[in-house]
C-alpha cells in the first residue's frame, strides 16, 4: 500500500554563510521575518527595505533518507516550488523546475543524503527569458509575463512588490510497489432521476505484467473495472441523488468517493475525494440584446452575485484552511454566490475549493494570465500546458467549480492598449486562450464550460469588451467618470467594476503606527498603489461632497461612503435589468495586505461599509428606485424561490422631514424575476430639497435627485444610548448614511451593519461584538454621518 511521509520538518534556509530555521510550507520572506532579519514589509514603507530579497538566490536544505522496507519505488513529491530551482541530493541533480503552479515528482528509490533545493531569483529567470524571447507589452514594468509564477508577487495596483521564493506547498516521500494512482478524472453528469460518475484512472507501474483492477464506491453504489495498461475506467450510477446547489437555491449535497487500486485482493493505493451531482451550462445564445452570458445550474438560470478573489496574502503559504473558511464565510454572509479566482494569482489550495463546496459558492477559475502579452515559445509553452493539465484534473472533483476562463484582460489589451503594433507579429498568448486551454478543458473536463477570457465578446468580429456580448469590464467609470455613469449601459455580464476606499481606521493605525494620518502622508501614499489613486478618489468625492480639507477622519468616512454608493449605483441598476444582465462580479472581495483599494474586506480582515452594503445589494430581495426613459420606477428584484407580492409605501419628503405626498401601491415580482412599479408623477421629488422613500416591510429604497453637495441638509441631530450588545441611535432629524466605525471602539470590535439612513423619529440598534468595556462617549466619537456642505 502506498505510504506517504511528510517532510515539513528539519529544513534550514541558507544564503551565503547564514543558516536559518525554515518552515515548510513557507517562503524566504516569512523565514527571514521569523528570524528577525527583515522588518514586517506590511508596516510603514518597509516594503522597499526588503526589495533585495527577491533579487537573491536561496537554498533550502535538510537530511533525507528515502529507503523504505519492502517498497519498490520511492518518490520525492513537491506540491509546489516557487519558482525556479535545482533539486539535488548529495550534489546529484534530481531535476530542474520553473513553474510555481504545478507539482514535481522525483525518483529517489534507495537514495539518502543531503537534500538541497537551490532557488534562483525569479527576477533573474524572468529577465533571462525576456532577453531570449523579446519584450512584450504589459500593464506594469515588472517582468511577470516571462515566468510561471503568481503575477501579483511583482506588485499590482493594490499589492506590494514582494517577489517570493520557497517551498510554498507541502513536500513528502511516497513509498509504493507494483503500481500507484497517478491521477483520477471524475466526470459527473446528471440525468432525470440519475447521477452518473465516471472515474478515469491513470496508473503508473513498476511491473508491467501485473493484472490490476480499480474499485470505487459512491452513495452506496460500488463498481469495479480492470486496468488496461495504464488506464482504468469505473462507471457508477446513483439513483435519485441529492443535487448540489449554489447557496440560496438548495442544499450543498456532497458525496464521498473512494477508489482503490488493487493487485488481486491486495490494495495498492487509494484516492478519496468529495463530489457533488449537479449540471452546469453557460448560455451564450444570441438574442435581441446581443449575446448572453448566463450561468445555468441544474436547469436554473442564475443572476450571479459575484466577487473577484485575489490571493488573501502576498505570502500564500500563510493562508490556512481556517482563514479560507473565514474569508469565504464572509462572502457567503454578504449574499455572494460566485467567486472569481482572478488570473494574476494562483490556482488556490484544496482548502479554498472545499470551503466553496460546503458554502455553496460557485467558482469561476481563471487560468493564471493577467494584463500582459505572454510569449508562447519555449520554455513557457510546455510549462503552460503541463500546469493546465494538472490543475484541471486536480480541481475537477469540486462541484463548486463551474467555469474555466482563459485569462484576465489580455484579449482586450491586444485590441485596445496599443499592443498589436508593438508586438509586430510576435506571440502574445492568443494561442493559449483560443488553442491550448480550450483543448485541454475539452479533453480532460468536458462537463464544464470554458470561455477564452474576461472580458470577451466571443468573437474577434466584435470588440472584446463590447457590453452587448459576453463579459464586460467597466473601468472608465472609476478612472474618468462619475459613478452615476454605471447606469448608462446594461452589459450582458459585468465581470469587473469597482471603486476605491481606504481600509478601516484600526488597520491603518496598525500599518502606519507612527504616522500622522493624512490622505497624502508618506505611508498613506505608499499604501496606495493605483496610478493617481488619490486623485481619482478626490475627483470622485468632489462630484458629490465638499472635499474635507485637513480633516482626515472626515475624508476617511466620506471615501468609504462614496465606495458603497458607487457599487450600489451599479449593482442596483444591473440587477434591475435581469435577465438581460445576468451577473455582477465586484472588484474585489479581499486584500493581500493593508492598502487603499477596491476591496470590501481590508487586508486585516475588517469589513468596510461596502461589505455591509453588499449584504443589501446581494440579498434575494432588493428594492431600488431607477430612472427609466426619464420616468421614475420602483424595481422589485426577486431572486427568491417564491413570488413576491406586497404593498409599497411611497413617500415624497423634504430634507427637513416633512411628508409632501404619500401613497400605497401594489407590487409583484415572480420568482427569479424583476417587477416594475411606476412612481406616480406627483410623488417624484423636485429639486435638491426633496427625496423619495419606498418601503416594503424591512426593505427600503431611497432616491435623491441631487448630489449631496447641493442638498441643504439640516445639521444632523440624534441621541445615542448603550444597550446590551450594541448601540442604539434615535434620529431627531434626517440622518443620512450613519456609520458606526466599530474598530474605533476597540481594534477587535465588529459592527453588524454599515451605512443606514434614518428619517426623523426612526431608531436603529447597531450590534457590536468585541467591545469589552462600552463607554457612551466613545460610541459618540465613533459615529459618523453626512453633514451639510460647508
Amino acid at each position: 500500500m502506498l505510504e506517504a511521509t511528510p517532510l515539513g520538518d528539519g529544513w534550514i534556509l541558507r544564503h551565503e554563510t547564514a543558516a536559518l530555521p525554515a518552515v515548510v510550507p513557507g517562503c524566504v520572506h516569512t523565514d527571514l521575518l521569523a528570524a528577525g532579519v527583515i522588518p514586517d514589509p506590511f508596516l510603514g514603507r518597509n516594503e522597499t527595505e526588503v526589495a533585495w530579497v527577491g533579487r537573491r538566490d536561496w537554498t533550502y536544505e535538510r537530511d533525507l533518507r528515502a529507503a523504505a522496507d519492502g517498497a519498490e519505488q520511492t518518490d520525492l513529491v513537491f506540491e509546489g516550488l516557487d519558482t525556479v530551482a535545482e533539486v539535488l541530493l548529495d550534489g546529484r541533480l534530481l531535476g530542474r523546475v520553473r513553474n510555481m503552479h504545478r507539482s514535481h515528482r522525483f525518483d529517489v528509490t534507495g537514495l539518502s543524503g543531503r537534500l538541497s533545493v537551490r532557488f534562483v531569483s525569479a527576477y533573474a529567470e524572468a529577465e533571462a527569458v525576456r532577453g531570449k524571447l523579446g519584450e512584450r507589452p504589459a500593464a506594469y514594468a515588472e517582468p511577470f509575463p516571462y515566468i510561471r509564477k503568481m503575477a501579483c508577487s511583482f506588485g499590482w495596483d493594490w499589492g506590494p512588490t514582494l517577489v517570493t521564493a520557497g517551498i510554498w506547498r507541502p513536500v513528502r516521500l511516497e513509498h509504493w510497489s507494483t503500481a500507484r494512482i497517478a491521477r483520477v478524472r471524475p466526470l459527473v453528469t446528471v440525468e432525470p432521476g440519475l447521477g452518473r460518475l465516471e472515474l478515469v484512472v491513470d496508473i503508473e507501474r513498476t511491473r508491467v505484467e501485473a493484472p490490476l483492477t480499480v474499485e470505487a464506491t459512491v452513495g452506496g453504489v460500488r463498481a469495479r473495472a480492470s486496468v488496461d495498461g495504464t488506464e482504468g475506467v469505473v462507471r457508477l450510477d446513483v439513483p435519485s441523488p441529492r443535487l448540489w446547489w449554489p447557496r440560496g437555491y438548495g442544499e450543498q449535497a456532497l458525496y464521498d468517493v473512494e477508489l482503490t487500486l488493487l493487485h488481486g485482493d491486495e490494495p495498492l493505493d487509494v484516492w478519496r475525494r468529495r463530489i457533488g451531482f449537479r449540471s452546469v451550462e453557460l448560455d451564450r445564445s444570441p438574442d435581441a440584446h446581443g449575446t448572453g452570458f448566463t450561468v445555468v445550474v441544474n436547469g436554473e438560470r442564475l443572476f450571479a452575485r459575484g466577487v473577484n478573489w485575489i490571493p488573501d496574502d502576498v505570502f500564500p503559504s500563510r493562508v490556512t484552511r481556517a482563514r479560507y473558511r473565514a474569508r469565504l464565510g464572509q462572502a457567503a454572509d454578504a449574499g455572494v454566490d460566485l467567486v472569481r479566482v482572478w488570473g494574476g494569482g494562483i490556482y488556490e489550495s484544496e482548502d479554498f475549493y472545499d470551503a466553496c463546496d460546503e458554502l455553496g459558492l460557485l467558482v469561476w477559475q481563471d487560468f493564471p494570465f493577467a494584463c500582459a502579452a505572454y510569449p508562447e515559445e519555449q520554455p513557457l509553452r510546455g510549462e503552460v500546458e503541463a500546469e493546465a493539465r494538472e490543475n484541471v484534473v486536480r480541481l475537477m472533483p469540486h462541484p463548486s467549480l463551474v467555469l474555466w476562463n482563459g485569462n484576465n484582460e489580455n484579449l482586450w489589451g491586444f485590441r485596445d492598449w496599443d499592443w498589436e503594433p508593438r508586438l509586430a507579429g510576435e506571440s502574445w498568448g492568443e494561442g493559449y486562450y483560443l488553442g491550448v486551454m480550450p483543448r485541454v478543458v475539452a479533453e480532460l473536463d468536458p462537463t464544464r464550460p470554458y470561455t477564452a477570457g474576461s472580458p470577451w465578446s466571443g468573437s474577434w468580429d466584435r470588440h472584446p469588451n463590447d457590453p452587448a456580448h459576453g463579459t464586460h469590464h467597466s473601468w472608465e467609470v472609476w478612472n474618468r467618470d462619475d459613478y452615476t455613469r454605471y447606469r448608462d449601459e446594461v452589459p450582458r455580464f459585468m465581470a469587473e467594476f469597482g471603486w476605491q476606499a481606504p481600509p478601516a481606521h484600526a488597520t491603518l493605525r496598525r500599518a502606519l503606527p507612527d504616522e500622522v494620518l493624512a490622505p497624502d502622508s508618506p505611508g498613506m501614499l505608499h499604501h496606495q498603489k493605483a496610478e493617481d489613486g488619490n486623485g481619482k478618489l478626490r475627483r470622485g468625492l468632489e462630484r458629490h461632497f465638499a472635499f474635507p480639507e485637513g480633516d482626515f477622519d472626515r475624508w476617511h468616512y466620506l471615501t468609504q461612503v462614496n465606495q458603497a454608493r458607487a457599487v450600489a449605483a451599479g449593482i442596483e441598476h444591473w440587477r434591475s435589468h435581469w435577465p438581460v444582465c445576468a451577473g455582477t462580479v465586484l472588484w474585489q472581495l479581499n486584500d493581500c495586505w493593508p492598502v487603499t483599494s477596491w476591496a470590501a474586506i481590508d487586508g486585516d480582515g475588517r469589513e468596510k461599509p461596502l461589505y455591509h452594503e453588499l449584504r443589501r445589494l446581494y440579498a434575494d430581495r432588493l428594492l431600488t428606485l431607477q430612472v427609466r426613459e426619464q420616468e421614475l420606477v420602483l424595481a422589485a428584484v426577486n431572486q427568491g424561490a417564491g413570488a413576491w407580492e406586497a404593498a409599497v409605501r411611497l413617500r415624497r419628503m423634504s430634507v427637513e422631514g416633512d411628508v409632501l405626498g404619500e401613497v400605497s401601491v401594489p407590487m409583484a415580482a415572480e420568482r427569479r424575476a424583476v417587477g416594475l412599479v411606476g412612481v406616480p408623477e406627483e410623488l417624484a421629488p423636485v429639486g435638491p430639497k426633496e427625496f423619495l422613500v419606498a418601503d416594503v416591510g424591512e426593505l427600503r429604497a431611497l432616491y435623491f435627485p441631487a448630489p449631496d453637495r447641493e442638498i441643504p441638509y439640516p445639521r444632523p441631530e440624534f441621541e445615542v444610548d448603550l444597550v446590551p450588545g450594541g448601540v442604539r441611535v434615535t434620529a431627531l432629524t434626517l440622518v443620512r448614511d450613519l456609520l458606526l466605525q466599530a474598530d474605533r471602539l476597540a481594534p477587535g470590535a465588529r459592527a453588524d451593519r454599515g451605512l443606514v439612513t434614518l428619517l426623523p423619529g426612526e431608531q436603529v440598534t447597531i450590534g457590536v461584538r468585541g467591545w469589552e468595556t462600552p463607554v457612551l462617549e466613545t460610541a459618540h466619537s465613533a459615529l459618523y454621518c453626512v453633514e451639510p456642505s460647508r
